[in-house]
């Protein structure tokens, strides 16, 4: 394995761990060579099961032979950046995180219909821009049946570090991509044979309960932005509005437990 000690955290070598933003990392003109960062050996195990590709480690050195050596085996192609705790603990991130980091090359992403075909149970998330409410809709999703995610491109990006962490590592075992518009993809998943189910406080919003829903055979469900929603012309694009029966004056919940919830009441 090629182990580089690091003795200087202003070392070039780890500012793809320190100092490069998400937008330079994803990097948007040239995509095929973009990285993202993910932390964790569960994570990474799930990474490198899904076929992902590993650039680089950073770790302590004990995390070498406790858990990157068996991760990787006879594989010498990534680089392994070391270094005494005291050291790796000025970095900004560096205490969160469970073991090591790993700088990995972006996936591919499918097209919108490779992530639809095939499928009985889909979900869009539309201008949804916290990372954290990302990579939780991501693990709800893996885990209630959900079997494809779209996002809209003003969608925090789900390969953000803090949504990877978040998604506990669900973000490389559920098929996802970004729709091309903005606004028109409730007519695109019409045309595929999905019936859309948008999620929001709209006078004409059945009950998630209700038996018109448990009848669809392939659906969509579609939430919004923190706070604002889904825009009207995507509500009135819908095929169904659905809303969560609320108790004790709470209009709402939060947009990741109410996929959660919808997940499970409608899947099939």
């Amino acid at each position: 394995m090629n182990i580089i000690t690091i003795t200087d955290i202003n070392s070039s070598e780890l500012d793809v761990y320190a100092r490069l933003t998400e937008a330079q990392l994803r990097n948007r003109l040239e995509p095929e060579k973009g990285i993202f960062i993910a932390e964790s050996l569960k994570v990474v195990r799930i990474a490198l099961a899904a076929g992902l590709q590993p650039v680089s480690f950073l770790a302590e050195r004990k995390y070498i032979d406790e858990q990157i050596t068996p991760l990787i085996g006879n594989d010498n192609t990534a680089t392994i950046y070391t270094g005494e705790r005291e050291v790796l603990a000025q970095l900004t991130g560096y205490e969160l995180t469970r073991g090591f980091l790993c700088a990995m090359r972006r996936p591919q992403l499918p097209t919108v219909e490779e992530v639809c075909r095939g499928k009985r149970r889909i979900a869009v998330m539309d201008s949804i821009v916290n990372s954290t409410n990302t990579g939780a809709i991501f693990r709800a999703s893996t885990a209630l049946g959900i079997e494809g995610l779209l996002l809209t491109p003003t969608c925090c990006d789900p390969l953000n570090r803090r949504s990877v962490r978040v998604s506990m590592g669900t973000v490389f075992q559920m098929p996802w991509s970004f729709t091309q518009s903005p606004v028109a993809y409730p007519r695109q998943l019409r045309e595929l044979g999905f019936k859309t189910v948008a999620l929001a406080l709209s006078d004409k919003a059945v009950s998630i309960d209700s038996p018109i829903l448990q009848n669809v055979d392939k659906m969509a469900i579609v939430m919004g932005t923190e706070g604002d929603g889904l825009s009207k012309s995507v509500i009135d694009a819908c095929d169904y509005v659905a809303k969560i029966p609320m108790q004790r004056g709470v209009d709402s919940l939060n947009v990741a437990a109410a996929a959660a919830v919808a997940f499970w009441q409608l899947r099939v």
